[in-house]
């Protein structure tokens, strides 16, 4: 076999791995924030946390985190919201979802890293229901093990990572019910939309 064949072996198997990543990155679908600290977008991966990611999307469909703030942001850890409006009064939620954070990490699915999102939830696995954080450090001991169901990551920020950066930085302190890590100037979610 010439030199000139194995190129193009490698050009053509290249070019197919290439179409379908892009395939792949494609099907994912995408959401659009719209916050008072700037926007960005998450994509979210339903072949890796179908439920989750379900669960997630009719939420945003529905204009449940229209109106709500980021009421927990931890500078170094992550920021977390979906679950309050400006008077940190709860909204109400569907049943919570089962958790996947094993299934969808044995699937390739990512890990708690910068700038993804994960399910919020109380100690109990299967209790999330709207609220979600992004992380801004890795978060590695957030991972499923088999020791410990940990959370479930169902997408990434792919752009606008500098408004979460805007996020994780403002001065907290009380509010509300919670007595730490409030925004002293709340962060509103103004606007969730699928792209």
């Amino acid at each position: 076999m010439t030199f000139v064949h194995i190129t193009r072996r490698v050009f053509c198997a290249l070019a197919f791995i290439s179409l379908t990543h892009t395939a792949i990155a494609q099907d994912a679908p995408r959401v659009k924030f719209v916050t008072n600290a700037g926007e960005f977008v998450v994509e979210v991966y339903p072949d890796k946390a179908p439920k989750t990611v379900d669960n997630f999307l009719q939420y945003v469909r529905d204009k449940h985190y229209d109106g709500t703030i980021f009421h927990r942001v931890i500078g170094n850890f992550m920021v977390q919201g979906g679950g309050y409006d400006q008077r940190y009064i709860e909204r109400r939620t569907r049943p919570p979802v089962e958790h996947e954070g094993r299934e969808a990490l044995a699937k390739g699915g990512p890990r708690n890293t910068v700038g993804t999102i994960a399910m919020a939830r109380t100690n109990a696995p299967h209790s999330a229901t709207s609220q979600f954080f992004i992380n801004v450090m890795d978060n590695g001991f957030l991972d499923p093990t088999p020791q410990q169901p940990g959370y479930t990551v169902f997408g990434k920020v792919v752009s606008g990572m500098d408004t979460i950066h805007k996020i994780k930085s403002v001065q907290t302190g009380f509010g509300g019910p919670f007595p730490s890590d409030v925004p002293r100037t709340p962060i509103i979610i103004q606007s969730a939309s699928v792209l």
